[in-house]
């Protein structure tokens, strides 16, 4: 019996969620097709269709173990051509509540690599694989439909004014992000559009590379400040090549860091971690300062629908876009597109049952970044009790993590979607942190 589900599988958007559902929809169909309107080719600069590329990102230590296993040895490629990585919790310099975390060495891996750098080597090993195609420059103005399944997409080339084309497949899988089109898609052919749950953050990231006149660094990778409801302005300062690091301020509700030389100064030096400000004071700015604003976290459940059209999927950012301080959006990308793999393992895809299979896989960075959030005051949302007494445990868990690493352990293997959040409730580790908390009130 043939492995392939049908001829064609056609995915829209070329970023990390596309590319990873490309790799597993490879296995399933002898020909892949990924739209996307940017300039792909040997386009190592951020692109316009990812607004966040110019700015700091992280792939967890899950997202890097799964992409070690779509793309065997991708790390000693990155590391071959100088992208530089470190543990998670060993290697990078983390300030929460003010105060740095005692480091501990986890075994979980960071790699300190931009978002261009990763999604060009990762798009490089996808263009390679067997009836894949990229076609880039691409328009996509919709899905078309027939009988209660999509069969194909309707696009046309960016610079074109010819009439769309109608491109067929067997499977559409929408990866397009942030911005996906998809509910008013569906919309369109009398379907539901999902509902939706938000957090709203009003966050920006404003991002400048330096030249640095001195290291403060030592043998760490990375200098990070996190936001606390006592100092919602935070940072990521990220060493990269050549003595260029790239530091990117960020504030919530409405606090945004301003792009302008003596504002952007001003900011960093109200952070929690006084060397930020110390060494890009006296660093050569290499670019000027750009900002992205996340208005909100999004969560789309197409799993609540009770009709969905065959022959369609959604991934990634398009069913649920995080607040990019904690990080998750591409390594939560990684695991949709495992459970898509296994998914399609089964035989040809179920919508519905796709998307409750995406539920639990949600659900963890989901609560992880929406309490957090939650913790501000400012952030409108409903505070159950799980989130009052989750938050209040996190912050005696941090405070306990400022003088013993075995919390910061604890605590990162979580944030880093490897241990699941029950693994902070342990018995034995929530009786230490109790004790910590009430050795630092004496």
């Amino acid at each position: 019996m043939s492995r392939y589900l049908g001829d064609r599988a056609i995915v829209l958007g070329g970023g990390m969620a596309g590319l990873l559902a490309a790799r597993v929809l490879a296995d399933r169909y002898p020909r892949v097709l990924v739209l996307d309107r940017d300039a792909l080719a040997g386009t190592a600069d951020a692109r316009r269709g990812v607004p966040q590329g110019r700015h700091a990102h992280a792939l967890l230590a899950r997202g890097q173990q799964i992409l070690e296993q779509l793309f065997p040895g991708l790390l000693a490629e990155l590391t071959a051509s100088g992208v530089l990585s470190c543990d998670l919790a060993g290697s990078l310099r983390w300030y929460f509540h003010g105060r740095p975390l005692r480091q501990a060495q986890s075994g979980l891996l960071s790699v300190s690599a931009t978002r261009p750098e990763l999604e060009a080597h990762v798009r490089t090993r996808v263009a390679a694989l067997p009836g894949v195609e990229l076609r880039e420059r691409t328009v996509i103005h919709g899905i078309v439909g027939d009988g209660g399944r999509i069969t194909g997409v309707r696009a046309s080339a960016a610079d074109s004014e010819a009439e769309p084309e109608t491109l067929r497949a067997d499977l559409v899988v929408d990866a397009t992000g942030r911005g996906s089109r998809a509910p008013a898609w569906l919309a369109d052919l009398g379907y539901a559009r999902p509902p939706e749950e938000k957090v709203k953050i009003d966050l920006a990231y404003t991002t400048r590379l330096f030249k640095l006149a001195s290291d403060p660094y030592g043998t760490d990778l990375s200098i990070n400040s996190v936001a606390s409801p006592a100092n919602p302005r935070g940072a990521f300062f990220a060493k990269l090549n050549d003595q260029v690091a790239m530091l990117s301020l960020t504030g919530m509700l409405g606090d945004h860091p301003p792009r302008d030389d003596e504002g952007f100064l001003d900011f960093a030096k109200s952070l929690s971690a006084p060397e930020i400000y110390e060494t890009v004071k006296d660093s050569a700015p290499v670019d000027d300062a750009v900002t992205f604003r996340v208005p909100a976290s999004v969560r789309r459940r197409y799993d609540r629908l009770s009709r969905f059209p065959e022959g369609f999927l959604v991934i990634g950012d398009a069913v649920c876009s995080f607040n990019p301080v904690y990080g998750q959006g591409m390594t939560v990308a990684a695991m949709e597109a495992l459970v898509l793999s296994e998914h399609l393992r089964a035989g040809p895809p179920r919508p519905l049952a796709y998307f409750r299979e995406l539920v639990p896989i949600v659900d963890v960075p989901w609560e992880i970044s929406a309490s957090g959030d939650l913790a501000f005051p400012g952030v409108s949302g409903k505070r159950t009790l799980k989130t009052r007494v989750g938050n209040a445990y996190i912050a005696k868990l941090h405070a306990a993590a400022h003088s013993d690493s075995r919390f910061t352990e604890a605590f990162f293997r979580v944030a880093g979607l490897v241990d699941p959040p029950q693994a902070l409730m342990r018995p034995r580790l929530v009786a230490a942190v109790l004790r910590a908390a009430r050795r630092a009130k004496d």
